[in-house]
């Protein structure tokens, strides 16, 4: 059984780190002294701007294409990563997309691009990196970012309700299977964040009102960051199979309440 207090990680790989909650990933693990490899799927000049801020906290950066609908070949992107950055202690799948469309309306190829790029993907991704920090034989740290959604349903999120289901399972299944090698998996589960996901770039949270979230406010990207960070490091040695909600609260509302609660009258009981 391998220890997993002594894990000392140097070397990161952070999927969908162009932008929102995947670049906030990148530039906290890079304050921490990690290289990191960075990937992309549309939006190459992000990639290369997350890249610059991790250069620039004076860690190395690695930037590479990523398109987790390529079931078959998105194995072969996270090895690439590993090999140009000297291996890999960290990998967070952070890659995904939502469809928003109702269950009734949903075709096939929707559902599943959906779970391609959520589940499938990310299941060939995880296990690349995983089988990589075995061989390297000296532990490593798994983080998937979910949702909210890993938890409980919206509607006209289908399939992505499904996939990010699916996705918090796989990873409390690796938690299991991968503790002999040193190896912990965990999820981290975002409510609204104010990212390009749910189209508020460069706002600051602080000022939007959303009156269905206990804290009153969406998310910083680089507070979901924090809780990776954490997860990612040594100082998280005992937690394993745990899913971290990020959310202000709103699991303890329902996440239709984020949306849809328009005033703050519930707060009077």
């Amino acid at each position: 059984m391998e220890d997993t207090t002594s894990f000392l990680p140097a070397t990161a790989i952070v999927t969908g780190s162009d932008s929102g909650i995947g670049r906030a990933t990148a530039v906290a693990l890079a304050k921490s002294g990690l290289d990191v490899g960075v990937t992309w799927h549309s939006d190459q000049q992000g990639a290369e701007e997350t890249a610059d801020e991790v250069r620039g906290l004076g860690a190395r950066a690695v930037v590479r294409r990523l398109d987790t609908t390529d079931v078959r070949g998105a194995a072969a992107t996270i090895d690439e990563l590993a090999d140009e950055l000297g291996g890999v202690d960290v990998f967070v799948n952070n890659a995904g997309t939502g469809d928003g469309v109702k269950f009734l309306d949903l075709d096939v190829d929707t559902w599943m691009r959906t779970l391609d790029t959520n589940l499938n993907g990310a299941f060939v991704c995880l296990q690349a990196a995983a089988r990589r920090m075995v061989q390297q034989g000296r532990g490593g740290r798994i983080i998937a970012v979910t949702s909210v959604h890993e938890f409980q349903p919206r509607v006209g999120a289908a399939a992505y309700d499904a996939s990010k289901h699916g996705l918090g399972g796989l990873i409390k299944t690796m938690a299991l299977e991968l503790a002999e090698y040193g190896i912990t998996a965990n999820n981290v589960a975002p409510g609204e964040i104010a990212t390009p996901m749910t189209g508020q770039t460069d706002q600051d949270p602080t000022k939007t009102d959303r009156p269905g979230v206990p804290l009153g406010r969406p998310g910083d990207a680089r507070e979901v960051a924090a809780v990776i960070a954490f997860l990612a490091s040594p100082a998280s040695s005992y937690v394993t199979g745990a899913s971290w909600a990020v959310d202000g609260g709103m699991l303890q509302m329902g996440p239709q309440a984020g949306s849809h609660i328009t005033g703050h009258d519930w707060r009077k009981g």
